[in-house]
This record gives structure tokens, C-alpha cells and sequence, in this order.
């Protein structure tokens, strides 16, 4: 398991979906992934609620989770979005990420069901036992409607072999240090929130699944790695910086302001799918504003 924590200490990147008129943008997605992996990103995650998955066809997904694993080619991690509140969707999607190249995959609650929690070990336990990948439980109640209890992420964990972590998005400490007490210090830890990534390491969590890292790869690893390090007080620093950002980058429903900020450095184009709609004109000022006192804050 050793190999498997130093496999998920560190920052993967919730990739967005660049769009242009005819559909995927993939040259701008090409040079998304290579500007992560240049950074020194440690997965990357397409196909998840920051790629907007649910407006993504079945064959713009398969094509992207590919195009992710082929740009990777083992320098970075490819953990692909394969969840859905259909069981047998969610493990048809995981099968065919599996055969398109991913590492493995990210696995959200079922969402608008609102399932028991022994519906969803049924759940979970079905998506598992359908792929020999590595599977990290999503647990997010904020736009599920259910939080996985840590007794049940537990009894997931202990009854399938392949459910290695969680990416917790609950915004409560406690939750951490309730899984990291139930489930042993070998079950992975990432936080879902960027703005809670420090405190969350603090209690016992092993890294993130950034959306900011979209727009400041570099500056979310070097938070991530200085804790590890022990330095602190650098870790708190840059904390303190991205917690800035991160107020405006969430100022509207995510990836809406990250696209936006990504395409004020012509990275890609801002545009989402319905039905998100564009950042309104006072979010801009606001976002634009955060991006200005980032860029020249301290390293």
C-alpha cells in the first residue's frame, strides 16, 4: 500500500472540458494536460463535475479519458470520472474507461436518488467488482443531496479490495479524522474543497483533487509538497494566497469561473454548456480582480 500512498500524496487536477462551436476542443485540452504535466501534477482527472460530465456524450467522454491516457503515458496519474446515479451506467462507464486507458477511476454518490447507505454499498460494491482499477468513493453531498456515512465508507473499503480512497467534499474536518480512524492510515484521504486542502492534510488527509490547480498547477503542488516537507509555515503561506483565490474562483457554480479565468490567459475559450451559463458581468469584475492580486502576490 506504500506505492499507493505516495501514488495519491499530492495534487491531481479536475480537468476542465474546453468547447468550442463544433464541440470538444481538443488542441485546447492538449495543451491543458501538457501544461499540468509540465507543472508536475500528480493525476489528472477528466470526465469528472469539473469536465462537465453530465453534458458530455458517451463518445466525447470515452474520447477524452483516451486522449488524457495517451498525453499522460505514465507521468501522470489518470483517475477518470465514471460515476452516475444509474448502477448499471456507472459500471459500464468504468469498464469502458478501464479499456480506454485510465488508471483509475473517481466513482461520485449516486445523485437525485438519494439512495440508503446500504444502497450504496450495493452500489459500490457492483462499480468495484466490475474492474481490477483502483476506485476513489466521491463523497458530496452538496450537489448529491446523500453523504457516504464513515462507517460505510469503511465497510466499502474492508469488502473491496480495489476501493483505495475518497475525495471528500463534505467541508467538515471531522469527517476526516472519522475516516482516518475507521478506515486506517493506509485508506487515501483527498480533499474535495481547494479552500480546505491545508486543514484537511492537517487531520490526516493525503492531497487534493483540485479545480484551482486547473489555473495554478505550480502553486497547489507547492503548498501540497511543503507540507509533506514539515515547512509549514511556507505550506500556511500559500494557503493563505489560494484561499484568496479560491473565494473568487467559487464565486459562481464550478467550472464556470475557472473557464473564465482560464481564458483571460487565452488558454482556452470560456464557454460551458447548458444549462450553466456564462459569468455574469459582477462575478468578472470580482474574479478578474482576485486573478490581478494573485498574480502579483508572493511566490
Amino acid at each position: 500500500m506504500k506505492n499507493m500512498i505516495e501514488q495519491f500524496s499530492g495534487v491531481f487536477t479536475a480537468l476542465v472540458t474546453p468547447f468550442d462551436e463544433a464541440g470538444v476542443d481538443f488542441t485546447a485540452y492538449d495543451r491543458l494536460v501538457e501544461r499540468q504535466i509540465a507543472a508536475g501534477i500528480n493525476g489528472l482527472v477528466p470526465v469528472g463535475t469539473t469536465g462537465e460530465a453530465a453534458t458530455l456524450e458517451g463518445d466525447e467522454s470515452i474520447a477524452l479519458i483516451r486522449r488524457t491516457a495517451e498525453l499522460a503515458k505514465g507521468r501522470a496519474f489518470v483517475m477518470a470520472g465514471t460515476g452516475s446515479n444509474n448502477t448499471t451506467h456507472a459500471v459500464a462507464a468504468t469498464r469502458a474507461a478501464e479499456s480506454a486507458g485510465a488508471d483509475g477511476c473517481l466513482v461520485v454518490t449516486p445523485y437525485y436518488n438519494k439512495p440508503s447507505q446500504d444502497g450504496l454499498l450495493l452500489h459500490y460494491g457492483t462499480v468495484a467488482r466490475s474492474t481490477g482499477l483502483p476506485i476513489m468513493l466521491y463523497s458530496v453531498p452538496g450537489r448529491c443531496g446523500i453523504e457516504i456515512t464513515p462507517e460505510t465508507v469503511a465497510r466499502l473499503a474492508e469488502t473491496n479490495r480495489n476501493i483505495i480512497g475518497i475525495k471528500e467534499a463534505g467541508g467538515r474536518c471531522e469527517r476526516i479524522s472519522d475516516l482516518r480512524v475507521l478506515c486506517g492510515e493506509d485508506f487515501i484521504i483527498h480533499s474535495g474543497d481547494d479552500a480546505l486542502t491545508l486543514p484537511f492534510m492537517a487531520v490526516g488527509a493525503h492531497g487534493v483533487t483540485s479545480v484551482i490547480s486547473n489555473y495554478a498547477p505550480r502553486e497547489m503542488i507547492d503548498m501540497v509538497e511543503a507540507w509533506h516537507r514539515g515547512e509549514h509555515g511556507i505550506a500556511l503561506g500559500l494557503h493563505q494566497r489560494i484561499h484568496a483565490l479560491a473565494k473568487a474562483m467559487f464565486i459562481e457554480g464550478n467550472p464556470v469561473p475557472v473557464k473564465q479565468a482560464l481564458a483571460l490567459r487565452q488558454q482556452i475559450d470560456a464557454r460551458v454548456r447548458a444549462p450553466l451559463a456564462p459569468l455574469s458581468a459582477a462575478s468578472r469584475g470580482v474574479l478578474e480582480r482576485a486573478l490581478d492580486t494573485f498574480a502579483i502576490g508572493p511566490a
